[in-house]
């Protein structure tokens, strides 16, 4: 289950978080199609980290209770709920019950590198949306597993591998 899709869902017109972040920001976010206009959503929020913060509080706890009544579901039928999740401020282990944390990890410089080329982000726009996840340190230490992802996608492949081959045999375990 994929934040950022969650996060894109609650911001929809008719979404649960959609009035509350167009109440505060203004109808200066909205495009004509009644969506938000998320480039003038992030300048706004990327600019100012107390903007980010008041964005973070209408948004992460809508996401989080989403989120977590869809995992509660899937792991009815699904002996595997994976949450691709960003910002680890919105997962707790309670929660979610969750058993594992894999974090994967990259260098800062990669990051910003993969976002300007990748995605088109300017390298100012690319900084200040690393800089405002929670830091690479504190992500490692959360993990119960670290997956680097600073190589290609022939080394993440073999990385995927031994975090599944972990994770089936923490299930065994079990």
């Amino acid at each position: 289950m994929d934040a950022d899709a969650v996060a894109r869902e609650i911001l929809e017109p008719d979404g649960a978080a959609y009035q509350a972040v167009v109440d505060h920001f203004g109808p200066d976010i909205v495009s004509p199609d009644r969506s938000i206009n998320r480039p003038a959503l992030a300048g706004i929020v990327f600019a100012d980290p107390d903007q980010l913060a008041r964005l973070n509080q209408l948004t992460h706890p809508v996401i989080g209770e989403v989120m977590a009544q869809r995992a509660d579901a899937l792991g009815v039928s699904h002996p595997v709920v994976v949450l691709d999740v960003a910002l680890l401020s919105i997962v707790t282990t309670e929660r979610f019950h969750l058993d594992a944390i894999v974090v994967v990890d990259t260098p800062e410089e990669v990051a910003v590198a993969r976002l300007v080329e990748h995605r088109g982000f300017s390298q100012d726009d690319a900084w200040s949306r690393v800089a405002a996840q929670i830091d690479r340190e504190q992500r490692r230490q959360v993990a119960d597993m670290v997956v680097d992802n600073s190589d290609g996608p022939a080394a993440l492949e073999t990385e995927i591998d031994r975090v599944w081959a972990w994770m089936r045999e923490r299930g065994a375990r079990a």
